[in-house]
């Protein structure tokens, strides 16, 4: 397997770029948005080779936890290398650890490609992968914001509009407050 791919960024066309190891250029699918270093300059990408009957293509990462994250997704089932790039160019690996832990499948949805079932899969089939320990990065405060986004959406509402109120809630506080807080929001009473 090809761990990672040094050399010179010789192109950037969207989410594809030509990495020129010592004059054979190395084509990798990156994720939308990838922060790389100019054209010309050195880069370091980590990568994932992916094999299939029909068809070898390489995925690179700016970081080890990226590629590692974009394996963990290809070993859910129904997540193939298209879906799992646009998990990683809408979450980071903290941001999907964060969702998978809290059972966050509103937060999973977002990403272009993942229905609610296929959500729910990854959250079954990465739960245990990633332990039932939260990252450090999530708060205490958090994990009500989370349960107020699901119930915000069981009731029907769009994800612009739960994002929106979950902006304007304070940021610690029990559920039910900030769940009245949010509909109060909703209603046009705030």
């Amino acid at each position: 397997m090809i761990s990672w791919v040094r050399g010179t960024l010789a192109a950037r066309r969207g989410t594809e770029v030509v990495v020129d190891v010592g004059g054979l250029g190395h084509r990798v699918a990156v994720p939308p948005g990838c922060r790389l270093p100019q054209v010309g300059d050195e880069v370091v990408i980590h990568t994932h080779l992916y094999v299939r009957e029909d068809m070898m293509a390489l995925y690179g990462f700016p970081t080890e936890r990226e590629r590692d994250t974009f394996e963990l997704l290809l070993g859910c089932q129904g997540v193939g290398p298209k879906v799992a790039l646009a998990c990683l160019s809408v979450l980071t690996p903290d941001n999907l650890t964060r969702a998978v832990v809290t059972s966050d499948v509103g937060t999973l949805q977002r990403v272009p490609g993942i229905g609610k079932r296929s959500a729910e899969k990854i959250v079954f089939e990465l739960g245990p992968k990633l332990g039932a320990t939260p990252p450090e990065s999530l708060s205490a405060a958090e994990v009500p914001h989370v349960e107020v986004r699901e119930a915000l959406s069981g009731l029907g509402y769009r994800e612009a509009e739960v994002d929106r109120v979950l902006s304007k809630l304070p940021e610690d506080g029990e559920v039910e407050d900030l769940l009245r807080s949010a509909l109060r929001v909703l209603g046009g009473g705030e």
